[in-house]
């Protein structure tokens, strides 16, 4: 399996080039804050960056859109045939990002098969989506990526390796490769170093994952259905359009062999969902416009005497609730399923919220209750998956959003 779902690339990176303002953050972040945008781009000026690469979400739509796609794939190729990469063939990436913690997260750049992910529901792959595609978000971004000749990723992949055998050796032999960058992310996004993963070391990493994958479905023994070795942790809407995009092209060439063209393989940054530096947060769920104590009983046929400890408020009141876990591996799949039944039908408005007290304060407005879900045990993330297919939106946040992902590497796909 390990030829067919995770592999070297060739990756682009920029030569000369003023790194801080080439590294730009994820496109679905700051949606709301345009102003954040205007100042990525008063920062990169006519310098090559990221920035001429990308639409940002908080773009989309926006009356000038399709020219901006053209102007992306017209600075691609400029890019391209100007010599502003290097391309380092058949490779990973090392990277080591510092979070406003201090704390730092370790990754690998490499590219996945396409063949390799399914993003629909009841899927069986080896790569899954931890949470529900929503359809309308594909179309934009495959009229972006649809005539790009080159890809930047933001896609977070997750290993469930409790043992450290696949990232972690990779980093205690870096100071033996090759750095290839090292500098401060603008916008207060924290520092990254990243560093040449070839030849024998990449070898080293290919048999690892080799015996990983042979080994997987140990870890999930009493569940139904096929072992996933990967999980989508975050920018699951960008692969979901890298594979749309690709199924486009077998569909377009019936009866010719497309499988060995570069646009099959998306690039991605592999973690481990064990690494000490990755957090977890619940997302809780308030619900304003309702009839909390209605609610609240309609609830208890989702309760049991055993399972998943949730705190609810509503006003002044608070108290706890057992969820069901036999309705799935975790609390907010059992009360997400509730919530969305019951609001097909009663009336009452959700909204999902990071803080604590920020719950726990809206919750005081009047017709309002919140729930405050407890943390997700890491490994539960890939039970939930196996065992429930991909997840209930908002299930978690890996981070803040200065600490997503910001483009760095690249790869050519056509």
């Amino acid at each position: 399996m390990n030829k067919n779902i995770f592999q070297p690339a060739d990756i682009l990176l920029p030569k000369n080039a003023d790194m801080e303002k080439w590294a730009v953050i994820a496109c679905d972040q700051f949606t709301s804050d345009q102003a954040y945008w205007d100042r990525v781009r008063a920062k990169a000026g006519d310098s090559p960056s990221t920035i001429h690469l990308i639409l940002p979400e908080a773009e989309l739509g926006s009356a000038g859109e399709a020219e901006h796609i053209a102007q992306i794939n017209r600075t691609m190729r400029d890019y391209l045939e100007q010599g502003v990469f290097t391309e380092y063939p058949g490779c990973y990436v090392y990277v080591e990002r510092t979070l406003e913690n201090g704390s730092i997260r370790q990754g690998l750049i490499g590219k996945i098969d396409l063949e390799a992910y399914d993003y629909n529901p009841g899927s069986v792959s080896g790569i899954r989506a931890t949470e529900k595609t929503v359809p309308e978000r594909i179309p934009p971004r495959q009229r972006v990526r649809r005539d790009a000749p080159i890809e930047l990723p933001h896609v977070l992949l997750l290993c469930d390796d409790h043992e450290k055998k696949l990232i972690e050796p990779v980093a205690a032999k870096k100071d033996s490769m090759r750095k290839l960058y090292d500098f401060d992310l603008m916008e207060n996004g924290g520092h990254i170093r990243g560093w040449l993963v070839a030849d024998e070391d990449a070898a080293a990493f290919d048999a690892a994952l080799t015996e990983y994958c042979e080994h997987v479905g140990e870890k999930y023994e009493g569940l139904p259905g096929v072992p996933m070795v990967f999980a989508v942790g975050d920018g699951n809407h960008s692969l979901a359009t890298a594979k749309s995009c690709w199924e486009e092209i077998k569909a377009g060439h019936p009866g010719v062999d497309v499988s060995e063209l570069p646009a099959r393989y998306a690039l991605v940054e592999l973690e481990n969902i064990h690494d000490a530096a990755q957090v977890f947060e619940p997302i809780h769920r308030v619900i304003v416009n309702t009839e909390p104590e209605k609610l609240l009983a309609a609830l208890q046929e989702y309760c049991a005497p055993e399972g998943y400890e949730v705190q609810w408020y509503s006003g002044d009141k608070s108290g706890t609730i057992t969820l069901d876990p036999a309705r799935s591996e975790l609390a907010v799949g059992v009360l997400q399923g509730f919530l969305d039944k019951y609001l097909k039908e009663n009336p009452g408005e959700i909204d999902y919220i990071h803080d604590d007290d920020a719950l726990i304060a809206l919750a005081k407005q009047d017709k309002a209750i919140g729930f405050l879900l407890p943390a997700m045990e890491k490994s539960s993330l890939f039970r939930g998956v196996i065992r429930d297919g991909a997840l209930p939106r908002k299930t978690f946040s890996m981070g803040h959003s200065r600490e997503k992902r910001y483009y760095l590497e690249g790869r050519k796909i056509r």
